[in-house]
């Protein structure tokens, strides 16, 4: 017991010290491989737990059960601390990140488009699905609501469709995972439903994330908590019903409070990635992105916890933090990143495989988008909203690696309200998404369910 007490107290000393903590041996669980991919730094590379702590930055969250995590500065892409961060799991519905960052930029959001019965084939047993029907007409827009709040499988494939196939919009998104240097990631289904060899990792998800926040669509959709989506048609008339984000730190739940200062972004469960979130928030100027894979289940909303109390964590301490790695640029921007700390201009240091320190190069272009801290009333919370003038901003930068990107905001202090919410006249009970797996065995009944049994009601 001595040997054992002594042990102990040394691994929480590294910790405390920002040295590395390996991982608790855990016979019963998978484990991580020895050597993991590289990219972003070699600390990222190795398995347990990794964090630099400076004077007087607190320590990490106790009991934390995921099974791969990252905390990092959106802004300047640095890694505050991470756990197994390059570990290759199954991703479920963040995988719609990817999905999301690839498509979004090919269709016109007012577009409308008539769905064919082939484009909602397919799916997998037990899939999400947002309620979308067969022979009626949807516009882009609608279908990325659809995607973003309901997790909606059927949203996916019929987007999919319309770029050319599942097939043609899996290579694609294969093709930006390489752009945005996720090596991580190997994607089979679109939509996140298990599938054999679909992989990804907590630290390419955070880049999806990071890449998808440049667009402001992204940003808005990810930030709405509630929209009006439509169902049937009643004689001429369109039926319309709500629908509810999943992302329980921006909507609340029982045990769950909004996370002041969230801005989404995404969420998912299935049988074999059980849960995952990536979120982003900002608070006191400064945004982070926090994503947690595979905690255990013995306590409900357990992925949302832990991430709160990662966020809650990576506030109080990046200013006292080192960095242990790094959100790689894309493929296009890391030569003109390099190119510009080879000329001294606007370079940051950055971990460069081990440590950085975390300096962050001021904004050029003089604009810091503010951020509201938002209200919660009746349970619910809102995000931050676009700031004016910043959004045509960024069609002027490439990517935005050192600069500020605006989150939207809350709107509406009555009632619920986000980036694009729309007034509804019918509520739906927004249980937790399930997407299934390969094989149609789920552990939860599927979100998709109550949806759209309480869609056929209202018809």
């Amino acid at each position: 017991m001595t040997i054992r007490g002594a042990a102990l107290a040394a691994a929480a000393t590294l910790l405390s010290l920002g040295g590395v903590a390996p991982a608790a041996a855990q016979d019963d669980k998978p484990r991580p491989p020895d050597q993991m991919s590289n990219v972003g730094g070699t600390l990222l590379g190795q398995p347990g737990t990794h964090v630099d702590l400076g004077t007087g930055a607190p320590e990490l969250p106790k009991k934390l059960t995921g099974r791969s995590w990252v905390v990092a500065d959106a802004e300047s892409g640095a890694v505050l601390a991470a756990h197994n961060a390059h570990w290759k799991l199954p991703p479920a519905s963040t995988l719609k990140m990817l999905f999301a960052d690839t498509l979004l930029p090919l269709f016109n959001k007012e577009e409308k488009h008539k769905v064919a019965a082939e484009e909602l084939e397919g799916m997998g047993a037990g899939s999400s699905l947002v309620g979308i029907k067969e022979d009626l007409t949807y516009t882009v827009r609608e279908l990325w609501l659809g995607v973003f709040l309901r997790s909606g499988n059927d949203a996916v494939h019929v987007l999919s469709a319309m770029n050319g196939g599942v097939d043609a919009t899996v290579q694609a998104m294969n093709d930006r995972a390489r752009e945005l240097g996720a090596e991580d990631t190997h994607v089979v289904s679109p939509d996140g439903y298990d599938a054999k060899g679909q992989t990804s990792s907590a630290y390419d998800l955070t880049l999806f994330a990071r890449a998808g926040m440049q667009n402001p669509d992204f940003r808005a959709y990810a930030a709405t908590p509630r929209a009006k989506f439509p169902g049937g048609k009643k004689g001429k008339k369109r039926e319309y019903f709500e629908i509810q984000n999943t992302n329980r730190l921006l909507t609340g739940d029982v045990d769950v409070d909004v996370y002041k200062g969230i801005a989404g972004i995404k969420n998912g469960n299935t049988t074999n990635a059980g849960a995952t979130f990536t979120g982003v928030a900002e608070r006191e100027g400064r945004v982070l992105l926090v994503t947690v894979m595979h905690p255990d289940e013995d306590e409900s909303n357990a992925v949302y916890k832990e991430a709160g109390k990662l966020l809650d964590w990576g506030f109080k301490a990046a200013p006292a933090v080192q960095p242990v790695g790094e959100l790689v640029p894309p493929e296009g921007m890391r030569n003109e990143d390099a190119a510009g700390k080879d000329s001294g201009q606007g370079a940051d240091k950055t971990a460069g495989g081990t440590q950085g320190s975390g300096d962050e190069a001021s904004a050029s272009d003089g604009a810091r988008p503010t951020a509201a801290d938002g209200e919660e009333e009746g349970g619910v919370g809102t995000a931050l909203a676009i700031t004016i003038g910043s959004v045509a901003l960024l069609a002027i930068v490439a990517y935005v690696i050192h600069r500020r990107w605006p989150l939207p905001d809350l709107v509406g202090r009555g009632r619920p309200g986000g980036a694009i919410e729309q007034e509804a006249g019918h509520e739906v009970d927004p249980d937790d998404e399930r997407d299934g797996n390969a094989e149609g065995a789920v552990d939860a009944p599927s979100g998709d369910a109550a949806e759209v049994a309480a869609e056929k009601k209202l018809e």
